[in-house]
């Protein structure tokens, strides 16, 4: 938004009443502010999680959809269907991304591509005046998250990661619980997600689909050819675009288990695993066990199952916290407290439900963390997931992809992230750039 506008929502915002209720049934981040306010979103990436950003921005005071972006003609007609039967009207659609930096109306962008243009979608944002939020992970490579820190430091705009638990009133609360000592000292955050993946099988090469602009689709990446297992979604098993499913599902649970230890980058990371299930292209590890090691004993784990489902039956993913005194269990819906023995305390439910295994992943915490972005717009108020601390755990499931290949346990500079005892593997720290398309602050 230009400055004029943007000083007119704030100053309207500020004397506006907010409701920031944490009734069950009433999503946080509403407020009653005058049609000036109005807050004008483009989403770019529609298929699946895009859809989820525009049902909760539909559900927001004072927001409009002003533009659909995606580089498939196919997707964008059924985007145009589905918005249509479910927020009531049709925004107007671009191809190319770059042309919605041009439109001055456009207040924040939602990004919710590829893997590999996060990055510089996110920077090219902030270039040209928008708030951001974006898709995690917010980086394809460690060198990434550097340049987007940085970028949002020189810029100053607000840019939110979509790692939406952390806008969960059940974890806010448990976290609070933690930190006045519910369960004693805290040493060990345990996440783990389970899926029962398909094979992607060999892809051929074929002509490009008509609907699709490869070429843009492409974008930041080093080109290759079309082949025919690669869009719309398995993209996330290659390492050109993808980063893997400690990167595409891990992120929320690592950054749970952070964010409830109270730490940041770890002192070494170790990470076993392999490609298990299938013989087809897909690049990374389908089954993985990392471990984080912090300093006073505290350390992070993640199990990883793509391709087989962890037995005996659990939810989909979660997150257990440990502690001298008890249990914590959390997930995107609930929290459990136990104590030593095992036994329930207390549990808590959240108001609105979300999915957690679809590759949607729709729900109420989307529209609480999309309406804390709006707030930290309008009024200032603190992100629940500023990119500053949201990178740092992309930052860790980077290094535990790192970890892997290095097939040994990584000694981290705590206050660089850069890798002490093993110089090969920091080839891995960045990406090959398409000529003309690598991110500058």
């Amino acid at each position: 938004m230009d400055n004029t506008r943007r000083d007119f929502i704030k100053k309207t915002s500020l004397g506006a009443a907010a409701i920031t209720t944490l009734s069950p049934n009433i999503m946080i981040g509403k407020n009653i502010l005058g049609a000036n306010d109005r807050i004008h979103c483009a989403i770019v990436g529609i298929r699946s999680r895009g859809k989820a950003h525009a049902a909760a921005i539909n559900l927001q005071d004072n927001a409009k959809i002003l533009f659909n972006c995606d580089v498939d003609d196919t997707i964008i007609e059924e985007h145009n269907k589905w918005c249509n039967e479910n927020i009531g009207y049709v925004p107007k659609v671009e191809k190319d991304y770059r042309k919605l930096l041009e439109n001055k109306d456009i207040d924040v962008i939602f990004i919710a591509t590829p893997e590999h243009w996060h990055t510089p979608m996110t920077i090219m944002a902030m270039q040209n005046g928008k708030h951001v939020y974006v898709e995690k992970p917010c980086s394809h490579n460690p060198y990434e998250n550097e340049l987007l820190v940085s970028a949002q430091k020189k810029h100053g705009l607000k840019v939110q990661m979509g790692n939406q638990q952390r806008s969960a009133i059940t974890s806010i609360n448990a976290i609070n619980d933690i930190r006045n000592g519910i369960i004693g000292k805290v040493y060990k955050g345990e996440a783990y997600y389970s899926n029962n993946r398909g094979s992607i099988g060999k892809g051929k090469i074929t002509p490009i689909p008509k609907s699709l602009d490869w070429d843009l689709w492409q974008g930041p990446a080093a080109r290759t050819q079309y082949k025919d297992n690669i869009h719309p979604y398995n993209w996330h098993w290659f390492r050109r675009w993808g980063t893997g499913e400690v990167h595409n599902n891990g992120t929320h649970e690592i950054d749970i288990c952070r964010w409830a230890l109270g730490v940041d980058l770890p002192e070494s990371v170790t990470s076993f695993g392999g490609k298990y299930a299938y013989q087809d292209d897909w690049e990374f590890v389908d089954n993985q066990q990392v471990t984080f090691k912090y300093p006073e004993e505290k350390f992070i784990t993640w199990t990883g199952h793509s391709r087989g489902l962890i037995k005996p039956k659990q939810p989909g993913r979660g997150v257990t916290i440990y502690g001298s005194k008890g249990t914590i269990q959390l997930d995107r819906n609930f929290c459990k407290y136990y104590d030593l023995g095992g036994n329930l305390i207390k549990s808590e439910l959240e108001g609105v439900i979300s999915k957690t295994t679809d590759t949607k992943g729709q729900g109420g915490l989307d529209v609480n963390h999309i309406g804390n972005l709006f707030d930290a717009i309008r009024e200032e108020k603190l992100l629940t997931a500023e990119i500053k601390d949201a990178s740092i755990s992309t930052f860790l499931c980077h290094l535990a992809n790192m970890a892997q290949d290095a097939g040994e346990t990584l000694k981290i500079d705590q206050k660089t992230g850069k890798i002490l005892n093993n110089t090969k593997i920091m080839h891995n720290w960045k990406r090959e750039y398409a000529k003309g398309w690598e991110p500058k602050i």
